[in-house]
């Protein structure tokens, strides 16, 4: 395992800031894979938190952030983008037609806190 396992998301906080304006269609979420269960947990940072049980190999975590987007938000997972972040705990993710304020909101009143 590599040093990165407890890095902090600061760095990308002035870039999650500037593109979770009001009518931004991207938003940044902090991913904690192989959780004890898929939840929202709250923000971190500016960022929603989400826990997932998958793990972080092979897009199995990605794969696992588009499917609970989806179900959580009752839309296609044909809908949900992952559009930076990859290799990366820090996600930006698009919901079409949602825009990243509401995609937030709507996340967060739906926590598992």
């Amino acid at each position: 395992m590599t040093g990165h396992r407890h890095r902090s998301p600061s760095r990308h906080n002035a870039t999650a800031a500037e593109h979770q304006e009001e009518g931004a269609k991207a938003l940044a979420v902090w991913i904690q894979p192989r959780a004890s269960r898929d939840a929202v947990v709250g923000e971190r940072e500016g960022m929603v938190a989400i826990r997932l049980q998958a793990p972080p190999v092979d897009g199995a975590a990605n794969a696992a952030l588009l499917r609970f987007l989806a179900r959580r938000l009752g839309c296609p997972t044909t809908a949900v983008q992952l559009l930076r972040g990859e290799r990366s705990r820090c996600k930006w993710v698009a919901v079409e037609g949602v825009p990243a304020a509401e995609l937030k909101r709507r996340l967060l009143a739906l926590g598992d806190t």
